[in-house]
């Protein structure tokens, strides 16, 4: 009886949908204008924004969250042509606000950053925010669309996190092209080992929870275990100066894939609403700090200062960056969806990534959102206290682009995705469907069979891999997951079917 509520209980869980605060922003401008109001015009907050705080305590449960809910059967399905968009898209965009602040800045009479500033702004508006996009798109109605737009949104995020990073240990005087390679060494380097950790630390609580026994019946016991094993690995890649996000959203999905199986029924019903609960908590923080910050009387000052005063100046700095996201986005969506589209070419059933679904994964990335934030506060303040008004022109900048890329762009999200992606959309049943693998797939080489055959085997299985890459990968795990995975580190038993995200 026991086993068959197990069973039940994922699938009435996991069909629910994701809520996400709709007007985080708005309750940041509205608090920081009381504020305002209340000291007469001397300060919109009563809380300074605090880039350490942010990193060590908001972040984590965020995207701690957003491993442990994503849909990682999808995930995994594109998983590919998510991580060329968040890793290779950054890059390429990166380098495009880079090099087009460096040349367009001074053309508004604004100078005084350094090459490291020039760099640091490439990867502060790389990172995207696309809160209000998923807001809209459904999981269930379009799994291709929202597992691109969701997977692209948080790898983006650590990617843009460790460049920026990266970024940080240039030595500027003798930048030349072995240091853009050596920063992409760092970079590799940075990305592997952080995921590594995640997955050591995912799969050590999955072994704890069902090997050891520790906590079994207690759901405090085993929530906590799972959230602490989640906090001590983000902690872990930052004592020895890794990706910390991606880290712990890595930590995430192994969770969610073995550790959640360990636990009891009111376990797994208290980490769904806890985690999601805590994540809230963060993105409403961590926007209320925004909204007041957006209002800050000292540094608009010190804005204006370094402006001359000049409203065009502004307005030039502000449209300048807003065009170099919307350029550097473009320049790697379209081709890189292309590539995607001409890996899967063969796959009679696979889908396929459409024109208007190219413009609606554009147009989520123009967002920029907390993360943005943050790493200008790294970059431009010492404790959240500007002292330079080209730094503080900077600070502006960035939270004038969150706040008008949020507010504007989200607002026409909706209609401009109700527009190219009606509910009778014919082209949703082609783009959406999951190709059918064989289930006859067999392991490259087998001991039990003579040379002959396994070369036969070998070239057709190798055959099949250039024609349908990611499915026939994704084949593969599937059975060495359930083979040797699952019966060490936990998850459904074979009799029992698997839930409808699971890897």
């Amino acid at each position: 009886m026991r086993d068959i509520q197990i069973s039940r209980v994922p699938m009435r869980m996991r069909k629910q949908k994701k809520v996400y605060p709709k007007d985080t922003h708005d309750k940041g401008l509205i608090s920081g204008t009381i504020i305002l109001l209340i000291s007469k015009g001397k300060s919109s907050h009563i809380l300074r924004f605090n880039e350490e705080l942010f990193f060590i305590y908001l972040l984590p449960p965020i995207i701690f969250n957003a491993g442990f809910q994503v849909k990682k059967k999808q995930f995994f399905h594109n998983f590919l042509t998510i991580m060329s968009f968040g890793v290779i898209g950054v890059f390429i965009s990166s380098s495009i606000i880079t090099a087009g602040s460096w040349w367009l800045f001074p053309k508004f009479n604004f100078n005084g950053l350094t090459v490291r500033d020039y760099l640091g702004i490439g990867a502060i508006f790389s990172s995207t925010d696309t809160v209000c996009t998923l807001q809209v798109l459904h999981q269930d109605e379009t799994p291709l669309l929202y597992s691109l737009v969701f997977g692209e949104g948080v790898v983006n995020d650590a990617t843009s996190v460790v460049l920026f990073n990266a970024v940080q240990k240039i030595d500027v005087d003798r930048f030349n092209g072995w240091s853009a390679f050596h920063v992409f060494l760092d970079f590799l380097y940075l990305f592997s080992t952080s995921t590594a950790l995640g997955v050591s630390a995912g799969l050590l609580t999955s072994y704890i929870l069902r090997g050891l026994y520790f906590g079994r019946h207690s759901s405090v016991r085993e929530v906590s275990l799972m959230l602490l094993m989640a906090y001590l690995s983000y902690m872990l890649a930052e004592l020895f100066s890794l990706s910390g996000i991606l880290t712990v959203f890595f930590a995430g999905i192994l969770m969610s894939h073995y550790a959640w199986h360990n636990v009891t029924d009111s376990s797994r019903i208290t980490t769904r609403h806890a985690f999601e609960a805590m994540s809230f908590i963060a993105e409403t923080f961590i926007f209320l700090y925004v909204g007041m910050d957006a209002l800050d009387i000292e540094k608009w000052k010190m804005s204006k200062q370094s402006l001359a005063g000049s409203v065009w100046t502004s307005m030039g700095i502000y449209g300048t960056v807003l065009l170099l996201i919307a350029i550097g986005r473009a320049a790697f969506v379209f081709p890189l969806s292309a590539f995607s589209n001409f890996l899967n070419r063969h796959a009679t059933r696979a889908p396929s990534i459409t024109f208007k679904h190219q413009i609606v994964i554009w147009w989520a990335g123009l967002m920029r959102g907390a993360v943005s934030i943050a790493l200008a506060f790294k970059q431009f303040t010492y404790s959240g206290v500007t002292v330079d008004p080209v730094h503080a022109v900077m600070v502006t900048t960035t939270v004038i682009v969150v706040l008008f890329s949020t507010l504007v762009f989200g607002f026409l999200t909706k209609p401009l995705i109700n527009y190219l992606l009606p509910h009778n959309d014919n082209t949703r049943r082609n783009i959406d469907r999951e190709p059918t693998i064989s289930k006859e797939t067999l392991p490259l080489l087998s001991f039990d069979e003579s040379a002959s055959t396994n070369l036969l085997r070998a070239k057709d299985s190798l055959s099949m891999l250039f024609q349908r890459p990611v499915y026939t990968i994704h084949s593969y795990w599937r059975r060495f997951d359930d083979t040797y995975m699952r019966p060490i580190f936990g998850g459904p038993a074979r009799s029992e079917p698997r839930n409808e995200d699971s890897g």
